[in-house]
């Protein structure tokens, strides 16, 4: 049995900053390689509490506050994002991530948000207006409008 200390939620295991133990294998080919959990060290378990606070600040805590961050997001009008485009084309050198996208909002002076929360139709792969979708609770959605921009 391996002892860890997860970095994010992980189904029927535990959230951010608990160490739990779980089988080697486990541990080995698909917690640590998806940076979902971390080695329990003396170190590492002092780090527990940093772990804890970075989640915290992006959590959404209850309905009321999903409906503050909804009205923030909405608020803030189109987000620029600019990426790598070929010149006289409308094609991104890859693709806008939805970690891309939480550090645009958060850059325009929105809320800080988990990269998980937000949900786009497909890949962005074009400059051009897009819609991203926030999934903020079970019963509360915001929309923001992105623009993506060539640049170099």
């Amino acid at each position: 049995m391996a002892k860890i200390i997860l970095t994010t939620d992980v189904a029927n295991l535990g959230g951010p900053g608990d160490i739990v133990e779980v089988r080697d294998g486990y541990a080995r080919n698909f917690l640590l390689p998806r940076g979902y959990a971390i080695v329990a060290s003396k170190g590492a378990e002092k780090n527990v509490q940093t772990i804890r606070r970075a989640q915290e600040s992006r959590r959404i805590r209850d309905l009321d506050h999903a409906r503050e961050i909804k009205a923030a997001l909405e608020g803030l009008g189109t987000v620029e994002l600019t990426a790598k485009a070929a010149e006289g084309s409308k094609k991104l050198f890859g693709s806008v991530t939805t970690a891309d996208i939480a550090n645009a909002i958060k850059a325009a002076g929105g809320p800080l948000l988990d990269k998980r929360v937000l949900e786009t139709d497909g890949h962005i792969k074009t400059v051009g207006k897009h819609a991203v979708n926030a999934r903020l609770h079970p019963e509360v959605q915001a929309s923001v409008r992105l623009e993506v921009k060539a640049g170099q």
